[in-house]
């Protein structure tokens, strides 16, 4: 039954107007015009497409004011998990000596990385090769709980290609990082539980990545439109699709 009569609360007012600032905010900052490495394990070709030349989103599809806060909390654990692992006695650094964060680019920089971190020692009780890439990632309950179960590899497999493109990019920058496990980090943004998974290098996976980049930026360079990931819109992957409309009109 619809409540005409409903009245804002201060929460809704006030939720409001926070959503309308973070998202003014995020529509004010300069796109990247790099294809971000992270994201190489997603699913389909032409999404990533879209995203590397920067092609306006469907109507109501942009990020709302709640997603931007959910980005941000994330931002906020990924700090809690640096300062515990510290306490931890890890020698963990997320900045280079001149202050930079940890990174590479490649295909003439259309192609970039940023890396969480990077752990130079560990204390003795806890059995690990140095140094060591470091990936942290904030998730609810029941998708941490399936990663706990399944691990990052067959639960995760956007995170695992991070992981492996990661190392194999880095290796030239600190040499043994890709023959060395990454330690995976995942907080439960509901219980506050911690996993911890060494993940040892996959260099299969990181060269299918690579090359999956390289025919991305290079199918944009000549105009070609990638094949979808399903050739029915009503597949899950299509249906959250920020480009979905455009897609199936045949729009590049």
């Amino acid at each position: 039954m619809l409540d005409f009569n409903h009245q804002p609360t201060l929460s809704d007012q006030l939720t409001q107007t926070i959503d309308q600032a973070l998202q003014a905010e995020h529509q004010a900052q300069t796109p990247r015009n790099y294809l971000g490495a992270s994201r190489l394990g997603v699913a389909c070709d032409r999404a990533l497409q879209y995203e590397f030349i920067q092609a306006p989103v469907d109507d109501g599809k942009s990020f709302t004011g709640r997603t931007l806060r959910i980005f941000a909390a994330g931002h906020v654990f990924e700090e809690l998990a640096i300062r515990w692992l510290r306490k931890a006695r890890f020698e963990l650094y997320t900045e280079t000596s001149s202050g930079e964060q940890f990174g590479f680019a490649a295909i003439d920089g259309r192609l970039r990385g940023h890396v969480d971190g990077v752990i130079a020692a560990g204390p003795e009780s806890i059995k690990g090769h140095y140094p060591a890439l470091w990936e942290c990632k904030s998730l609810n309950s029941r998708s941490w709980e399936d990663t706990v179960k399944k691990g990052v590899t067959l639960s995760k497999p956007v995170y695992a290609a991070q992981i492996a493109l990661y190392q194999a990019y880095m290796e030239a920058q600190i040499p043994g990082i890709a023959t060395n496990p990454a330690l995976f980090t995942a907080i439960n943004k509901d219980t506050a539980e911690l996993y911890f998974e060494w993940v040892p290098f996959n260099g299969e996976l990181a060269q299918h990545a690579s090359d999956r980049g390289v025919k991305i930026v290079q199918a944009c360079d000549a105009q070609e439109r990638l094949p979808r990931v399903s050739n029915d819109p009503t597949y899950y992957e299509c249906k959250f699709c920020a480009w979905q409309d455009r897609c199936w009109q045949g729009e590049l």
